[in-house]
């Protein structure tokens, strides 16, 4: 079997049209030397195929493949497919683009003796556990596949190009995701004058839960679920945490100019109490 060039992008890339007649880039090492449109490749030939929804995404891959080293394609794509299968999500193929471009980017900073400090490293560690790991995993892949030896600070760059990927692949909402979370997370312990278990499963539930609400408030959507008698039963059973959460819903309407729906501070009360409850049983056996 043997692909059809339709376009070549370099000696190591080339793209043909699939089954369905979908632009697809096709990468092998010199797979396109000295050919020319309409030759034929080889399918063994070919390392790696990306088939990304028409229109300016795939554009953009293709003159991204045409300038970057196939080595820094192939460990992207290495760590994106590291990250599906780790974290069991599906990302926006803008990471395809973002990751790729960062990498290179991070290398030739790396190579020039540029090294960037991550302000933030702390917080993604923090509120972004399950994408830091994969981004210390990708730090490793880097250094065995390419020899370059990346800081934690590049661990947590990385993290944010897979968080941004699981929001439409807006770099912006990631940030701001963090700083939502940082911001929300402060408030609580002020509140409470407690500090967090950052290992345990309530604190994981609350920060899961602040991102979903980033993104509601990236898209002005609200979490509506009509259940006034289990909001009773919130205020009733757990008043502070609910006078908590409206601080938060203050903050946030004072701040972001978005209202918390009222299914939103119930959810967010609920989450409060659990996470006061486990850090204060948490600081009680450490005292014992």
């Amino acid at each position: 079997m043997s692909f059809k060039i339709e376009k070549i992008l370099n000696n190591n890339a080339a793209v043909i049209l699939n089954d369905k007649g979908q632009e697809t880039v096709i990468m092998g090492r010199g797979i396109a030397f000295q050919k020319k449109i309409h030759d034929m490749i080889p399918c063994k030939m070919v390392e790696k195929k990306f088939t990304l929804a028409p229109g300016d995404m795939s554009g953009r891959f293709q003159e991204l493949v045409a300038d970057v080293p196939l080595e820094h394609i192939l460990v992207s794509e290495q760590i994106i497919s590291y990250a599906k299968k780790t974290l069991g999500k599906e990302f926006s193929d803008t990471i395809y683009i973002a990751l790729t471009d960062h990498i290179t980017s991070a290398i030739q900073r790396h190579n020039e003796g540029i090294i960037l400090k991550n302000t933030f490293l702390w917080d993604i560690r923090q509120f972004h556990h399950d994408e830091f790991q994969i981004g210390i995993k990708a730090v490793e892949i880097i250094r065995d596949d390419l020899g370059v030896e990346f800081l934690e600070d590049e661990a947590a760059f990385i993290t944010l190009h897979l968080v941004s990927a699981q929001l439409d692949g807006n770099m912006t909402l990631a940030h701001e995701a963090t700083k939502l979370i940082q911001e929300i997370t402060n408030i609580v312990k002020y509140h409470f004058q407690i500090e967090f278990d950052s290992e345990s499963l309530s604190y994981y539930r609350f920060v899961s839960h602040l991102r979903f609400l980033a993104q509601r408030m990236s898209k002005g959507k609200n979490y509506c679920d009509d259940n006034e008698g289990l909001l009773l039963f919130v205020i009733d059973k757990h008043p502070k945490a609910y006078n908590c959460a409206k601080t938060i819903g203050y903050y946030i309407r004072q701040r972001y100019e978005y209202k918390l729906s009222e299914e939103e501070l119930l959810y967010m009360a609920v989450h409060i109490s659990r996470v006061v409850k486990e850090a204060r049983r948490n600081k009680t056996e450490k005292t014992e």
